[in-house]
């Protein structure tokens, strides 16, 4: 892939998430808030016109991307979305150093809502927006998003996806890509709406609604009120913000079944099944645990649903310190970092269906050892699955627990004890947020060093782009020709 072709892509790319910054820019007009307009304005237009100009310029020649270019497509347009991100939380003031304004964007597009902001309430509303907005940009997914404006550099966009999509197994929900990135992105953009409107019902104010929307259905966790969700004490916000992590956390291409009447397809999902059932039984099993702090059953089965959806969805939202929970509570909630939500939601993590997967695997193992001769298969949506699935996550979990263990060495570096270290790890590869210890749902990454920080940077992008993505360019075999 020539040098010239790939800056196109990523030029349209930051053209489109320039287009954006209209949002924040509209808050801070309609607040007064005019000291952070130029911090959006001025690289708005740049990008814009850079982006124009890609359009135009060789327009005339279609672009052939091979699964090496995407690659580097997906890699560079995650970054280069990062810096431009960043660019007006360093501008406007709103953080000191860029290290700090980069972690906190990559956190954001990452959909990790891991933050370095010790008072986000003293911040412009403007800011905030934009912080809450890039989680729902990177929630669908950034390239998802340009493949949509695909037909404009004359290139498809499969290659494109199958690089950022989440999940052992990529698929088109319509046969040609660009139609699927359109109507998935329509659901999303449904979905937002109807829970802004549910939560202005609720009596937040616009700003706060359609932030905390944005939060949620990019399970990004990123809040307006220092005590996250837990600010606003309210049980209706509690289950809106509960109901759209979940819905947040489900394959979306089962929302595009349930328009089509493809209902069977719904009820047949493996991963599905799986993901509901492990939260109403963890959320169930935890409230019995917190019944004593809460007093109440259903007091306690909101508090204990609400982080059960903001763990396992991988949002990272808190309307209490679950590190003051009974132990057996927090254990439970230890394990939902391992989980994460369905692939092809907007969740991170290693995904239901992989360890569904793998327990499959695992019986037919043994089932094996009872009889030699026998020839068992994976069932999926009551299916025959493909055998070289099973390779497939064995070989991502290979990856993803090698690098956990390398962040956590890397942790204690920064004299971070071991359960924070390693739970730290564990949330920003899973781009969970919050962790244990001193990273806890109170705490924030602020006092780490800036060594930390663009680590954390760096695995917050590889948990994101499902690990291959960003490590595939320290392989010998991806630079020979």
């Amino acid at each position: 892939m020539k040098l010239n072709q790939l800056l196109r892509i990523i030029f349209v790319l930051l053209g489109i998430v320039g287009i954006t910054f209209l949002i924040p820019i509209s808050v801070a007009l309609c607040l007064g808030e005019n000291q952070v307009i130029s911090s959006f304005l001025i690289p708005m237009i740049i990008v814009i016109l850079l982006g124009i100009a890609s359009i135009y310029v060789g327009r005339k020649k279609s672009l052939r991307i091979s699964m090496r270019g995407a690659f580097i497509v997906a890699a560079l347009s995650w970054i280069s979305a990062s810096f431009l991100g960043a660019i007006p939380l360093f501008t406007s003031g709103s953080v000191t150093t860029f290290t700090d304004a980069f972690f906190e964007s990559v956190s954001a597009f990452t959909t990790t809502g891991a933050t370095i902001i010790n008072d986000v309430e003293s911040l412009p509303n403007a800011i905030n927006v934009w912080r809450c907005l890039m989680h729902w940009l990177g929630g669908m997914g950034i390239v998802a998003l340009t493949v949509a404006f695909m037909p404009l550099l004359g290139v498809g966009g499969f290659q494109l996806i199958k690089a950022e999509t989440t999940g052992p197994e990529k698929g088109k929900v319509t046969p040609k890509i660009t139609n699927t990135a359109k109507i998935l992105w329509f659901i999303y953009f449904i979905l937002t709406a109807l829970q802004t409107v549910l939560l202005l019902i609720s009596g937040l104010n616009f700003v706060d609604a359609i932030s905390i929307a944005f939060s949620t259905l990019g399970t990004g966790g990123f809040a307006l009120k220092n005590a996250s969700i837990g600010a606003y004490n309210s049980a209706s916000v509690d289950w809106i913000c509960i109901v759209f992590m979940v819905l947040a956390g489900i394959n979306f291409s089962l929302y595009y079944y349930a328009v089509t009447g493809k209902i069977q397809d719904i009820i047949d999902n493996t991963e599905l099944k799986v993901y509901l059932g492990i939260v109403v039984l963890f959320s169930v099993g935890i409230a019995i645990f917190i019944l004593p702090r809460f007093g109440s059953f259903l007091t306690a089965l909101r508090y204990a649903a609400f982080q059960v959806g903001a763990i396992i969805t991988t949002t990272g939202f808190a309307t209490d310190d679950y590190i003051q929970w009974a132990y057996p509570a927090q254990f439970l909630l230890f394990l939902l970092f391992f989980t994460g939500a369905c692939s092809g939601s907007t969740g991170g993590g290693i995904k239901i269906i992989r360890w569904v997967i793998l327990s499959k695997q695992g019986s037919n193992e043994i089932r094996k050892m009872l009889h030699p001769h026998g020839i068992f298969s994976i069932q999926l949506n009551g299916k025959v699955g493909r055998k070289d699935v099973v390779f497939n996550v064995a070989a991502f979990l290979y990856f993803y627990f090698f690098l956990l263990f390398i962040t956590t060495f890397i942790g204690t570096f920064a004299n971070l004890d071991l359960l924070t270290s390693f739970t730290g790890a564990l949330s920003t590869l899973g781009n969970v947020g919050p962790a244990f210890g001193a990273l806890g749902p109170t705490c924030n990454y602020s006092s780490l060093p800036a060594f930390l920080k663009w680590w954390y940077s760096f695995v917050m992008l590889a948990g994101r782009l499902e690990l291959y993505t960003m490590m595939i360019y320290f392989t010998g075999a991806f630079w020979k020709k």
